[in-house]
């Protein structure tokens, strides 16, 4: 399989909101719009690097959050429209971010809007969803919560963990490469106070018990290593930077990644090289850090 992995979108601009659409969060959120992360991303080099990724020919693509900014329903609309541009519901795979669940009234849409790219094998719309394909468990997780002004953390809560343990044991007894898909870092320190996953413990134990071949997330904005214990070696967790961030900005520009899975008999594979904006700003090239790296072989 060949999984393309991107996140961070932040589609704009922000519709105008109504007045009573700017109760609570969304107000300090639309402020920080107009005066600054309007200025950090860029929708002409989205769509530059969205044309770039597809040209890849990727069998499945990851999408791991925040695709609009503070959850208006007219964002959700336009962001339905972006995600069936990268293909259809079953050729790519969601996951909530903190800007997409950004106020609790924006939870019943949110849900409905994006189902066809939540729903697992078995028809239902939810988190976390199973989806195999090509010898390949994709394990979708949500940790997009509303949460007060000012602060970006999310959470997975006890029930939606206890289900992840669940999946890594019955897709590895199935021998299937297991890929969990998440919005927030899924280790402690993985983001700054107020930014990162509540009960990453919870998730690392999971890890620990039943390990897992890839785990993918954004929220950082930036290309990022890490790895957790397994049962039986490390499991690889990597962050993508945004994929509409402008060069010249606090984070580093614009890319995704790629994934080649291959296995032989009993043995996994995986390959991942980088993909974003040049130093020039002209062109998508391959870039470097985590470029042809081996992150499993075993």
């Amino acid at each position: 399989m060949l999984l393309a992995h991107l996140s961070d979108a932040h589609i704009g601009p922000i519709p105008r909101p109504k007045l009573r659409e700017l109760m609570g969060k969304r107000a300090t959120g639309y402020a920080n719009w107009l005066h600054k992360r309007s200025r950090l991303h860029d929708m002409g080099l989205l769509a530059r690097l969205v044309e770039d990724l597809l040209a890849q020919r990727p069998d499945h693509v990851a999408m791991t959050g925040d695709v609009v900014n503070i959850g208006l329903p007219a964002e959700i609309a336009a962001a339905r429209q972006w995600l069936a541009g990268l293909g259809s519901p079953s050729h790519v795979s969601f996951s909530p971010g903190n800007h997409d669940a950004y106020v609790p009234g924006a939870m019943p849409l949110l849900e409905e809007t994006f189902a066809p790219w939540t729903t697992g094998d078995d028809g239902v719309s939810g988190f976390p969803y199973l989806r195999r394909r090509s010898g390949v468990a994709l394990i979708g997780l949500t940790s997009g919560v509303p949460t007060a002004p000012f602060v970006a953390s999310g959470r997975l809560g006890a029930e939606q963990c206890a289900r992840l343990e669940s999946l890594l044991e019955m897709t590895k007894r199935e021998g299937l490469a297991r890929v969990v898909m998440i919005h927030h870092p899924p280790h402690c320190g993985g983001a700054r106070p107020l930014r990162g996953l509540e009960d990453a413990e919870s998730f690392e134990a999971a890890i620990a018990r039943q390990g897992a071949e890839l785990v993918l997330h954004g929220h950082n904005h930036a290309q990022s290593l890490h790895f957790l214990p397994g049962p039986q070696g490390r499991a690889p967790v990597v962050g993508v930077a945004s994929a509409s961030a402008r060069q010249g900005s606090h984070y580093p520009a614009a890319a995704y990644h790629l994934y080649e899975i291959a296995r032989d008999g009993d043995r996994i594979s995986i390959q991942v090289r980088t993909r974003g904006i040049s130093e020039t700003g002209e062109e998508i090239v391959e870039l470097g850090g985590l470029q042809d790296s081996a992150l499993v072989s075993a």
